[in-house]
Formats: C-alpha cells, structure tokens, sequence
C-alpha cells in the first residue's frame, strides 16, 4: 500500500465523506451507502474501487451482500508519519519553555 494512493483518495470529498459514514456506522452495503448521494450507483462504486485499493476500505461477502468497513491504520500511519513528527517538536518545545520559566522563577 502506497501512502500516495491514500493521499490521493482522501483528496476527494465524496470518498472523505463514505469513510466518514462508515466510520459513523461500518459494514454498509453499497445501496446503503448511496443513500443521499446525488451521483450514481456506479460513480460511487467507483470511489469505493480507490478507497479499496488505498487500503482504507476493506469488504466482506456476505452471501449477495458485500459489506464496506473502514480501515483507519492508513491514516494512523499518516497521523505518526506526518502529522506526529511536527506534533513532537512542538512538545519538545514547550516542554523546553516550561523547564525555562521554572529554572527563571527558582
């Protein structure tokens, strides 16, 4: 898996938006999730097929059934890769600030 092909699928809005409502309740099926969308049942199919291959969907059979779970470690390793490594140096640095006023008022 390709964290640019996870970038790049939830650079779309209608795909942020089916992860946002499978993760508001998994394991939907297609016709659930085209419920409220103003696009076909293909387009969303089709935003599906990209999540899948970004690894952020993941699908079980269940008889004709296929449902739709998100897979949210893709954006967890985003979150450590990306957005952790600035979150730590910020931390570091106020964890210096507050060590600097403690020593100035001692």
């Amino acid at each position: 898996m390709s964290m640019n092909a996870v970038f790049r699928a939830l650079a779309d809005p209608v795909r942020r938006q089916l992860l946002d409502r499978l993760r508001a309740r998994n394991g939907q099926i297609l016709g659930e999730l085209c419920e409220g969308q103003k696009m076909t049942r293909q387009a969303v199919t089709k935003h599906l097929a990209i999540l899948e291959a970004a690894n952020l969907v993941a699908t079980v059979k269940r008889g004709r059934e296929k449902l739709h779970f998100l897979n949210p470690v893709p954006i967890q390793e985003i979150a450590d890769r990306w957005i952790g490594k600035f979150e730590r140096d910020r931390l570091r640095a106020l964890s210096d600030l507050k060590k600097n006023l403690e020593n100035d008022g001692a």
